[in-house]
């Protein structure tokens, strides 16, 4: 991928999308995390521990693009994230179950910790993304800070007010996900030589994601009434 090419500015406003409706949920967490803390204290914490969780992230999704190297991973990562994306459509968030903290320190390691958890997949979708380019994933990880730390209260009131945000999160992702497949090396030879099943396949991919995961999202409207 040539730097600053066509291709490279469209990966990474696919980053950016991924980090929009993936990190904002992380944001929650910290958010949650501090809040019974003293204000003085509320913007060390939300320092500190945002950045032991960048860290945590830069570590891992570095450690992805290495993996997706291997032969059969980047189909596995693939899967995966086609599965992320039709969560991220039908699953419902909910946080009441997340504690806060009195104490500094107890507040910054449950950041950490649950950044860590949380993100995966976030790390996954960007190392996606990223193609294998390493300037994308510290751009992405650039762009995901500051969503993370203002960015929460922000992403909850567009999405709420317009869902079609999540769709075309959820969209990107399964794009990523199918191109992901497509790249495969032991397939990608085939695909080189069928680009109408190329292309079949990441029209399919996508569209079915997003036709499955609002199926199922107007299922369970209809069951919860």
């Amino acid at each position: 991928m040539e730097l600053f090419s066509a291709e490279f500015f469209s990966a990474l406003l696919a980053i950016i999308v991924i980090d929009l409706v993936l990190a904002g949920d992380n944001a929650i967490v910290i958010g949650l995390a501090a809040r019974n803390l003293p204000k003085e204290q509320q913007r060390q914490v939300i320092i500190w521990g945002t950045a032991g969780a960048v860290a945590v992230r830069a570590v891992a999704t570095v450690a992805v693009v290495w993996l997706l190297k291997i032969p059969g991973l980047l189909l596995v990562g693939g899967l995966l994230l086609i599965w992320i994306a039709y969560k991220l459509l039908t699953e419902e968030k909910c946080h009441d179950d997340m504690k806060s903290y009195d104490n500094r320190w107890e507040a910054i390691r449950t950041i950490i910790i649950a950044d860590a958890v949380m993100g995966l997949d976030n790390v996954l979708a960007v190392a996606g993304a990223a193609h294998g380019n390493f300037l994308l994933v510290v751009l992405g990880l650039l762009i995901s800070v500051p969503i993370m730390v203002w960015g929460s209260t922000i992403i909850i009131k567009w999405t709420e007010r317009y869902p079609v945000i999540i769709y075309i999160g959820g969209g990107v992702i399964a794009l990523t996900a199918a191109k992901m497949i497509v790249n495969e090396p032991f397939l990608n030879a085939f695909f080189v030589t069928n680009p109408a099943l190329r292309y079949g396949l990441i029209i399919v991919v996508t569209a079915g994601v997003l036709i499955a995961g609002r199926q199922k999202s107007k299922h369970k409207k209809v069951a919860s009434q």
